[in-house]
This record gives structure tokens, C-alpha cells and sequence, in this order.
């Protein structure tokens, strides 16, 4: 039996949320959740367990950044790895938000080949 990996995909943009899912969903037993920002995330997370989240920076309501704190102040979730998926690009965002818990950061645009290196690393998946 293949392992389910449940993939949470917080993006304001529905065009980048289906292109994310789109990319994961060529990885064996993953299923993807989407949210439009990091309210609806965040509420989606307590609902749920995920394996995996990724998230873009700046979106209504809550951004990327709050919604990372958030995950890594619940014990339920604070392994779980986080991407972020954003076209902010400079170095003090990507730092800002390893700090506060990322586990890789990614800059768009980015190839559906990047994003699917990465989960598997993170994942451990061969």
C-alpha cells in the first residue's frame, strides 16, 4: 500500500494553487487541500493533519509569514515541513522566513521539477 501525503496549498492566486497541485500531484498518493490565504489555511490546519504545506508570502487576511508562526507554535504540526512559494526574492524575506520556521524557500516563477525536488527531499521520498 502506498503511503497518502497529504499536501496543504495556501496561495491568493487559484492559477499558482492549481499549478502547485498540478506539480505534487505527480508524486504517487499525495492529496492536496487548498486555502486562498493564511486565515483559511490556518483553519484548515486545525481540521486536519498534513504532511507537508506550502505557502506563499503576501496574500489578504494572513499572510505567509503569521501563518508559518502559527504552525510552529502547535505542537500537532510543528514538524511539519514548510515551502514557501513567493516571488518575494530578497534575502531578508528568505530569512525572515527560515527563522521563523520555513524549511525551503522558493522564488517564482518555479518549475514544477524544483517544487517536486524539494517535497521529496523534505520528505525523504526516493
Amino acid at each position: 500500500m502506498t503511503q497518502q501525503i497529504r499536501a496543504l496549498v495556501v496561495d491568493d492566486s487559484q492559477a499558482m494553487r492549481r499549478s502547485i497541485m498540478y506539480a505534487l500531484q505527480r508524486l504517487t498518493g499525495v492529496v492536496c487541500t487548498e486555502a486562498q490565504d493564511g486565515a483559511e489555511g490556518l483553519k484548515k490546519l486545525t481540521q486536519g493533519r498534513f504532511d507537508l504545506v506550502l505557502t506563499d508570502i503576501n496574500m489578504p487576511l494572513m499572510d505567509g509569514l503569521k501563518l508559518i508562526s502559527h504552525i510552529r507554535q502547535t505542537a500537532e504540526h510543528r514538524g511539519v515541513p514548510i515551502i514557501v512559494v513567493t516571488t518575494e526574492g530578497a534575502a531578508a524575506d528568505r530569512e525572515r522566513a527560515m527563522k521563523l520556521g520555513a524549511s525551503a524557500y522558493l522564488v517564482k516563477p518555479v518549475q514544477a521539477k524544483v517544487v517536486l525536488d524539494t517535497v521529496r527531499e523534505l520528505l525523504k521520498l526516493d
